[in-house]
């Protein structure tokens, strides 16, 4: 029997869980907290807790009989220059003695190619880390595909842009009165619906390719301001007012995200694993989630 593990049982990998688990997989995974498990729980996956700082007994026994791993904890920065990732470090051993597993998905950032001027940029450019959370994420990613190659386990890197979906889209945050038009000229950002996303893996896990690094994007990169518009317009709303990238009161971790521009391209999804987007446009996506 096929069986799913989750580092990082999240909203993409709950996505993936259950399209998989409709057609007879096992799904389980880890989450930060019990209640967090509870949730998985109620869904019917299996849960265990795993904070990164130290291994979970309840984890090595989850593991048994994985055939597909998907991983999406963010890696610390090591001031000793490791990988600090946090898989690795506790159940890399156990990994490479699972004998079931036969694929693994690394699920990183396009945040690893930084300020590219708003330019197109594919998987074969060079990556560009312009933060420590994106230098740590360049760092495990060459770590996992290290392991791959030891182990002989096929690794695959998928680079996502922004994920939304239900529930975590722009109206939501129209509705709870927290969307913000953020204007900084030249700015650009690619997005991609979490179904999209889990398309993507499913191509892969049919597919296989050791090594192979995918950029997991739409078709149409585009400001933050006017996605926000859009959505407005959309369900007859008054859009909030521009601010000026200067003047907006931001958290260090969002300022970091406009820090970069960039144009994801996404050929090497539809060409190699054959992919035709859901939704190829913010458009689409955000007609599929409106209220």
């Amino acid at each position: 029997m096929s069986r799913l593990f989750a580092f990082g049982f999240g909203y993409s990998a709950q996505e993936l869980a259950s399209r998989l688990t409709a057609r007879g997989w096992t799904a389980a995974g880890t989450a930060r907290d019990e209640t967090k498990c509870d949730a998985l729980r109620a869904r019917g996956f299996e849960a265990a807790e795993f904070t990164g700082d130290a291994p979970h007994p309840d984890v090595d026994r989850l593991l048994a009989g994985t055939t597909h791993l998907v991983h999406s904890i963010p890696p610390e920065r090591h001031e000793d220059g490791g990988h600090g990732d946090h898989v690795l470090t506790h159940y890399g051993d156990a990994l490479a003695n699972l004998g079931s597993l036969q694929w693994i998905g690394y699920l990183s950032t396009v945040g690893v190619y930084g300020d590219q001027h708003g330019e197109w940029v594919s998987e074969d450019t060079p990556p560009k880390p312009n933060s420590a959370r994106t230098e740590a994420r360049v760092l495990a990613e060459q770590a996992w595909l290290d392991f791959g190659a030891k182990t002989g386990v096929p690794v695959h890197i998928f680079r996502l842009a922004g994920i939304y979906g239900p529930g975590r889209s722009v109206f939501d945050k129209l509705a709870a009165g927290t969307a913000r038009r953020i204007n900084k000229q030249g700015q650009v950002f690619s997005r991609i619906h979490v179904d999209d996303i889990a398309t993507v893996l499913e191509a892969s896990i049919a597919s296989p390719r050791a090594g192979a690094i995918y950029n997991v994007a739409d078709d149409e990169p585009a400001a933050p301001g006017d996605i926000v518009a859009h959505a407005a317009r959309m369900i007859g709303v008054e859009p909030p007012p521009e601010i000026d990238f200067e003047e907006a009161n931001l958290s260090p971790m969002v300022r970091s995200f406009y820090e970069g521009s960039r144009r994801i391209g996404n050929a090497r999804i539809k060409s190699e694993l054959g992919v035709a987007l859901r939704y190829p446009t913010f458009r689409e996506g955000l007609a599929s989630l409106k209220p």
